[in-house]
């Protein structure tokens, strides 16, 4: 009997993506083999890294190394407040491999072309590191990307959580990574633009998400409240909850797949 595909799918969710890290190590530890991925703005960074053969050990490496400042930089444009062309420098620098065609799990990047309000699945062929940038494009934060004359920003504007776009890939069972759903305790008003514009983006894509949750067979959680998604300073605990709450699923992952043999 022909092994049903597994997908995984990555959620949007700022600094707070070190948690799919966390994930990903628990579910290599388990030997959870991944057939196809698919992620959204913070997402698309970790499951492209996965994607072009990384081991979990490796991302989480090359997750100590990111700063703000190596990540970001003022930008040019007056629709937006930053330029996320360093982090394309920083990614092209960390992955194995820079193009779809290379990789070596079937991977999408989930970005919005705004004009035509409409996802766009970046996937199969093209420059991955584009493709990223673009689904990490948050509007008024980060510069929108111009991908093959479309104007592209964050996924997550239309899909935080891309489970359609793994199934549309081929996935048989879907495993979703959703870091926005456990919301937020830090109650406080920003105290600044950037802040506001984070607070503002977070609670809409926390919204889209849930609209999305039940589309996976199962979806892992971890417990971030607690923790701003603009504060890179939390990694390690970040990750820790990642860990805890993919520990806490793999019994129910282990026996999807099992029943989907």
């Amino acid at each position: 009997m022909t092994r049903k595909k597994i997908g995984l799918a990555l959620s949007g969710g700022g600094a707070r993506g070190y948690a799919h890290v966390g994930v990903i190590k628990v579910l290599a530890e388990h030997d959870i083999q991944i057939d196809l991925i698919a992620g959204t703005s913070i997402g698309s960074v970790v499951g492209g890294a996965l994607a072009s053969g990384m081991t979990a050990d490796e991302i989480e490496r090359m997750a100590s190394g990111v700063r703000w400042r190596n990540m970001t930089r003022p930008s040019f444009s007056p629709i937006a407040l930053l330029s996320n062309a360093p982090m394309g420098k920083f990614i092209e620098r960390q992955f194995p491999v820079t193009r779809f065609e290379d990789l070596k799990i079937p991977f999408a990047a989930v970005a919005v072309d705004l004009a035509k309000a409409e996802c766009v699945v970046i996937k199969d062929s093209g420059d991955l590191i584009t493709a990223i940038r673009a689904s990490c494009a948050v509007p008024a934060v980060f510069s929108p990307i111009n991908h093959n004359g479309q104007l592209l920003v964050d996924g997550g504007v239309m899909a935080p959580l891309p489970i359609d776009a793994v199934k549309e890939m081929g996935a048989d069972v879907v495993i979703a990574v959703d870091l926005l759903a456990s919301g937020a305790t830090f109650n406080r008003m920003p105290m600044t633009a950037l802040g506001m514009l984070f607070k503002s983006a977070m609670t809409l894509l926390q919204a889209a998400s849930t609209n999305q949750r039940n589309e996976a067979d199962i979806t892992i959680i971890p417990q971030i409240a607690h923790i701003r998604p603009d504060r890179l300073g939390q990694s390690q605990d970040c990750q820790r909850c990642g860990e805890n709450a993919a520990r806490a699923a793999i019994d129910e992952i282990k026996r999807l797949i099992s029943d989907q043999q």
